[in-house]
Parts: structure tokens; C-alpha cells; sequence
């Protein structure tokens, strides 16, 4: 097993890790990338078709290199790969692929990180987490699943609505990803319904014809509560109430839910969809009927029984980090849902250690990346934390 020795090893060569690279690079401090999969972009390449970013271009890109002028207001999946494979080429960035990390542990002797991935070892003086919230689908079980004999695919398994023209399609969960992937299941001529188990915050993409990311951006100059007070009201004018639709009502304000970790539904045409009857709302799954052998049939908790020819689990990710730093560090670094809790860490035993990209905030992650990359990059610049 080969060692390597370097500065600032980076790992993921996603947004967020390019990012990152993308800030040393252009104060042309020393770095290396290690990206688990054998591309750059991996996830955004897997992502369904359909897919385009919620948050507006010019606050969409990378650090010190906008989108083309030719993109649209609102990027997609395909153009926004290319973007990143743009974005490593103009800053040089040249990841070393086939390297998942397994282990990442402090060297006493000297300050220093060691990295191991399945092949290799690297010691680093500075180490960049830049792995993702999206690093591990969460693939619950539900209820008499192994009964079922249609389809169940996670989100991540799903690309379009194609094969599942004229079928009952059972969307499980209410996030941004759902409400997706229920137009998209509409738009090819498929039947879909999604399973619901409390209220939702939804908002507009485009509100008055303004970006909601524009707005989120100017109320950041707000207190909370004053934001908490427009984030409702706005919502009450362009959503109405919702419960007729068996979406409830929202105890808390969007922003309040998404300082609680859970972030709304950013709207791009299922909320019309629904409201014409085209997509239908069910309450959570009680369970799948499979007392008298394989079945389709599913009952949710209000008691209705339903078939449907697949489900697909919009259930989410889990960031997968406490397997990788281990018990002792996810003590100190990771808070109750498993995210890190800061940027990095002032306890001289966690120093020279960096999270980025795991926070989801109502202005944009990708318009974050930016932030938050420069500060590390300011940070490292610096500091020198060799010395234990």
C-alpha cells in the first residue's frame, strides 16, 4: 500500500470539492483530490433526467468562473456536468479516482492527517471533507415490503417516468426530489401518487416573477424572526392552505423548518398538478397486504387500500460520515442527524480538519459552496497546524 504525502488532500471532486480546489487553486496553494468514483461530477451524472437547479445561475456557480452566458436562468443536470468538467480543466484541478476513503484518523506525533482509502494511505496537513449530505441513500424498509411483487427503486435508481407509462406509481416521501419525480412520472403518461406523512412547507421557484433565491438572499439582512414573519406571509399569498389536498399545515415557517433540518419543497409545477387532481396525496404506508402471499396492495393509515405497479422510495441520503471518521471524532463533530456541526473545529486535536458542503440553506447550497470555501481557504492560508 502506497503512501502519499501532501499539503491539502481534498475529498470528493463534486461542487463542493471542486469548489474548494477551485479557492486554493486560484491562491495557488498546494492541494490534492481524491475522488471515490473514476469522474468528476459523479452524482450530478446519476442524477434523473429531468433534473435542472432550483437556484438561479449567477448564484449557482463555482468560485471565480461563472456559468456561459448561453445557459439558461435555471441550469440542467447535463449542462451543469459540463460546467464542472469546464470548472477542473480551467483551474487545473486533476483528481486521483478510485479512491474511496475508508478511514481518516490525526496523527499524534506530528498534527498531521492520515488517509486511507481502499488502496492507498495519505498523510495531509490539512484535510477537506467535501463528501456531500447525499454521500449514502437512505433506503428504509417499509412494512411487508418483501411481499410486494412490483418495483421498488430508491430515488437514486430512478432516471425518468418512461417505464412506467399508464401504471399506479407510489412516490414515498414529499421532499424536492418527490415532487419531481411525480411531475416527471405525470409527464410520461404514468399515474402517480405520493405517500405523505406530515405537512409540508412548499414555495414557489418564481414568486411575482421574481428567483425565490433572490429573496432568500435579501432577508438574510433580517433577523430571524422578522424573516420567519415573511416567509410565512409570502407563502400564505402564493400557496394558500393546503390541507384540502391532504398536504396539511405547516406548524412552522419555511425558514423555520429549515433551520430544524428540514428544508421546503421548492415548487416547479407539481403543486398545479396536484390541485388538478392529476397527482394524488395519500398519508403514510401502514403497511403492504401480504398476509395471503405476494400483492401489490398497499394500505396507508387512513385505511385506504390501493395497488400500485412500483414504488419509488424519495426517502433521501445520509451523509455516511461517522463510519469513516470513526466513534471518537463523531462525538466531537457530528451533531444528532449526523452532520458536522461546524466548518472546522478549534480543539487542537481537530485542528487542520474541514467539512464543506454538508448544509442545506434556504439561498442556495451551491451559492453557500462559495462562502464557505473561501473561509477555509482564508482559514488555511493563515494558520499552519503541523505542529501538534
Amino acid at each position: 500500500m502506497q503512501l502519499h504525502t501532501c499539503a491539502t488532500l481534498i475529498i470528493g471532486a463534486g461542487p463542493a470539492g471542486l469548489a474548494m480546489a477551485g479557492q486554493l487553486a486560484h491562491r495557488k496553494l498546494p492541494f490534492t483530490v481524491l475522488e471515490a468514483s473514476e469522474h468528476i461530477g459523479f452524482s450530478w451524472r446519476n442524477h434523473y433526467d429531468r433534473l435542472h437547479l432550483h437556484t438561479v445561475k449567477e448564484h449557482s456557480a463555482l468560485p471565480h468562473f461563472p456559468f456561459p452566458t448561453s445557459y439558461p436562468t435555471y441550469v440542467s443536470r447535463l449542462q451543469f456536468v459540463e460546467y464542472l468538467e469546464r470548472y477542473a480543466e480551467h483551474f487545473g484541478i486533476n483528481p486521483v479516482f478510485s479512491q474511496k476513503v475508508t478511514h481518516i484518523t490525526r496523527n499524534p506525533q506530528d498534527g498531521t492527517w492520515r488517509v486511507q482509502t481502499q488502496t492507498d494511505t495519505f498523510r495531509a496537513e490539512q484535510v477537506i471533507v467535501a463528501t456531500g449530505y447525499n454521500r449514502e441513500p437512505n433506503v428504509p424498509e417499509l412494512p411487508g415490503q418483501r411481499n410486494y411483487r412490483g418495483i421498488v427503486w430508491h430515488s437514486y435508481e430512478y432516471r425518468n417516468g418512461a417505464p412506467f407509462r399508464d401504471e399506479n406509481v407510489l412516490v414515498v416521501g414529499m421532499g424536492n426530489t418527490a415532487a419531481e419525480l411525480a411531475l416527471d412520472l405525470l409527464e410520461n403518461q404514468a399515474k402517480p401518487f405520493i405517500s405523505v406523512r406530515s405537512p409540508v412547507n412548499i414555495i414557489r421557484r418564481d414568486l411575482f416573477g421574481r428567483p425565490a433565491q433572490k429573496t432568500a438572499i435579501l432577508m438574510q439582512k433580517f433577523p430571524a424572526w422578522f424573516t420567519n414573519i415573511m416567509a410565512r406571509l409570502m407563502q400564505r399569498i402564493s400557496i394558500g392552505d393546503l390541507s384540502a389536498y391532504g398536504l396539511g399545515k405547516p406548524a412552522h415557517s419555511p425558514t423555520q423548518d429549515l433551520r430544524r433540518g428540514k428544508p421546503p419543497v421548492i415548487d416547479v409545477g407539481t403543486l398545479a398538478q396536484i390541485k388538478a387532481g392529476k397527482i394524488t396525496i395519500l398519508p403514510g404506508i401502514e403497511r403492504i397486504n401480504g398476509d395471503s402471499g405476494p400483492t401489490k396492495i398497499v394500505t396507508f393509515t387512513d385505511g385506504r387500500e390501493l395497488p400500485f405497479d412500483a414504488i419509488i422510495l424519495a426517502t433521501g441520503y445520509r451523509p455516511g460520515l461517522a463510519t469513516v471518521i470513526g466513534d471518537e471524532l463523531a462525538g466531537k463533530i457530528l451533531n444528532e442527524r449526523g452532520y458536522p456541526k461546524k466548518l472546522w473545529f478549534d480543539d487542537r486535536s481537530l485542528r487542520g480538519l474541514y467539512f464543506l458542503g454538508f448544509s442545506i440553506p434556504i439561498t442556495g447550497v451551491l451559492y453557500h459552496l462559495n462562502i464557505d470555501s473561501e473561509k477555509i481557504a482564508k482559514h488555511i492560508s493563515e494558520n499552519n497546524f503541523v505542529s501538534a
